[in-house]
């Protein structure tokens, strides 16, 4: 049952994802900016619908403490929203890497104790899906290629987000990105070695992913860099 209603979501997610940017590629037009408020309005609608979900699901007041929207793609949902409306290429380029170098993995391995068809299930794919449909339909649908110096640039901000996730995870024992513990589903992590090794291991991997992103549209700004 669970790799059924897991190949499900991804199979959901993925035609969806196709929709969009092949629509977008072949029929561009104004429609491309209702979707994009539409898919913005969801993403978030999602987020606030957890929120709401944590506070009247009866959660002790220290559990509530450690259940604020400070992982990454908690961050990438909003980052996502604002990128889809108001299209700022600085908050394209991080959806676009923080979705398939973060939300993506958080949907081959998810870390959802809770199953179809609960409210956590969907609002785990749908907030994290949708995050890499943005992704795709801004910089492939849309055109919408990362600038040169777009990894250094996500890579900082990136820096800058983990050090403040980790102060507070210091401060409040939370385990916010998995700073201070594994995840206790399966996951690449699980590869990398005890705390702190795996963390040290994640942040080179992070790197490479940034890299790796980037290295088609470094071929396509050389080929035409007119449209970059």
């Amino acid at each position: 049952m669970l790799a059924a209603e897991h190949i499900g979501a991804l199979a959901a997610i993925l035609v969806f994802s196709t929709a969009m940017v092949v629509g977008a590629r072949l029929r561009p037009g104004a429609w491309t900016s209702i979707a994009a408020r539409a898919l913005a309005l969801v993403l978030v609608s999602a987020e606030v619908g957890w929120w709401i979900y944590l506070a009247t699901s009866g959660l002790s007041r220290s559990e509530l403490a450690t259940a604020f929207p400070l992982q990454l793609c908690d961050a990438a949902i909003f980052i996502a929203a604002v990128a889809l409306v108001l299209r700022w290429q600085l908050l394209v380029e991080i959806t676009y890497f923080w979705a398939l170098a973060g939300s993506l993995q958080a949907l081959i391995t998810p870390d959802l104790p809770q199953h179809f068809p609960s409210f956590p299930y969907f609002q785990y794919y749908v907030a994290h899906g949708g995050i890499v449909a943005a992704a795709l339909f801004l910089v492939i649908g849309l055109h919408h290629w990362p600038r040169p110096g777009a990894v250094v640039r996500v890579g900082a901000i990136t820096i800058g987000y983990v050090l403040l996730v980790g102060a507070i995870d210091a401060a409040t024992g939370a385990n916010y990105m998995y700073l201070r513990s594994k995840p206790p589903a399966a996951s690449l992590f699980d590869l990398m070695g005890p705390w702190p090794w795996y963390v040290a291991w994640a942040a080179l991997l992070g790197v490479a992913l940034l890299v790796i992103l980037d290295a088609p549209f470094r071929v396509l700004r050389r080929q035409k860099p007119e449209r970059a």
